[in-house]
């Protein structure tokens, strides 16, 4: 069956410098991620020195400011980067998400100080960053998380068990929601803890059914001693910064399912072009040809509600309704593309020779992270029709 090279993307980057930088990020995936992505995946195998090159290469701090070694680009260029990672292994597109995500709430409600002393080092350092707002018993209700920070003169104490945390154990540094106050979200504060912080430990990670190159665990708290001058924001103010951050983080997410789906579409036309089956290609057939039209075309929608959220944002406008849209539409898409992109397959795409059962697996855990799509569709319709009435 003939090779079929995938076609890149034809992006519209708003500059020179934008399209240098997705030029570079291809160069890196072709170079040093795609040609590894299956086996270290299948081998559970986290390529921290990607990460590495990544940070050294400017690519770590994307959308944050140049002065503490960010890179001032707009989420409408971070997003298409993102998608272009995670076209190429999804552990390492969701990670910069996600490192990002953990960057968020210093960059952005932090003193001069703060930002002085620990940015430089998160963004273009080395550092590797985490983000710890979910517990055993709060996922979706986020807002009733019970770890504890307590107050010790001019030290907090944190207690209490973080979940689901990407890169858990691995991390350099945490951003940590833990409750200071009273029940409820008034209660919450955020805290930026070291990795090798005394009393933090991580549980053994989750066996996941896809991202197994990406470990994900349960963080435990035993007496954390944390200075005053790592907390950041007001005391209360933590579940406000949890959700800025989380609307942001919700574009990188829609931005790597659709780098998902781009590659099972690019890896299911590929095998339709050079597959024949009675006496022709199988992607002359009427039926096969109308999936691959539609599989193109949530894409391709997909893109652009994400990249008009990020637009949204990046001209300092309200943007939370359309990220959850592009959350909810873009996970969706990339888990209706690569189900259709194994059936395409046939028998070969149920097999691990090709990567389109990978992508599958891959795409499932999109629709649950940073706000699974029930609790994305609850948003949107808030914005829609209000609160709900009880």
């Amino acid at each position: 069956m003939p090779d079929r090279a995938p076609q890149p993307v034809e992006r519209q980057l708003p500059t020179e410098e934008a399209r240098d930088l997705v030029a570079l990020v291809r160069d890196i995936v072709q170079r040093e991620i795609a040609p590894r992505a299956a086996e270290q995946e299948d081998a559970g195998y986290f390529p921290r020195e990607i990460f590495t090159l990544l940070s050294e290469s400017g690519l770590l701090g994307l959308p944050y400011d140049s002065g503490f070694g960010g890179g001032d680009q707009p989420y409408e260029v971070y997003l298409q980067v993102l998608e272009e990672l995670a076209s190429a292994r999804l552990t390492v597109g969701l990670g910069v998400s996600v490192h990002s995500l953990a960057c968020h709430a210093l960059a952005g409600y932090g003193t001069k100080e703060q930002q002085a002393e620990h940015l430089p080092a998160m963004l273009g350092g080395g550092l590797l960053g985490a983000y710890c707002l979910s517990e055993p018993s709060s996922g979706s209700d986020a807002a009733s998380l019970r770890t504890k920070a307590v107050r010790d003169g001019a030290d907090w104490v944190i207690s209490g068990t973080k979940a689901w945390i990407t890169h858990g154990g691995i991390a350099d540094f945490y951003t940590v929601l833990a409750r200071t106050g009273g029940e409820g979200a008034r209660g919450i504060t955020a805290f930026l803890v070291p990795g090798d912080a005394e009393g933090l430990s991580a549980a053994v990670p989750e066996k996941k059914m896809g991202m197994k190159g990406s470990p994900t665990a349960q963080l435990h708290f035993d007496g954390v001693r944390v200075p005053d001058a790592r907390r950041i924001g007001e005391e209360g103010q933590g579940f406000a910064i949890a959700l800025s951050a989380l609307d942001s983080g919700r574009l990188g997410i829609a931005a790597c399912a659709i780098g998902v789906a781009q590659a099972a579409l690019d890896e299911a036309l590929a095998y339709a072009t050079g597959r024949e089956q009675f006496g022709r290609p199988i992607a002359d057939f009427q039926g096969l040809r109308f999936m691959l039209a539609d599989m193109a075309t949530q894409i391709e929608a997909g893109r652009a509600l994400y990249l008009a959220a990020a637009r949204l944002r990046d001209a300092g406008r309200p943007f939370s309704r359309q990220a959850a849209m592009a959350k909810l539409f873009c996970t969706d898409a990339a888990m209706k593309v690569t189900t259709d992109a194994v059936q395409v397959l046939g028998g070969y795409g149920y097999t691990a020779d090709f990567p389109v059962e990978r992508f599958m697996r891959e795409a499932k855990v999109l629709q649950i992270v940073e706000g699974t799509n029930q609790i994305q569709r609850m948003v949107i319709a808030r914005h829609l029709a209000g609160p709900e009435t009880r």
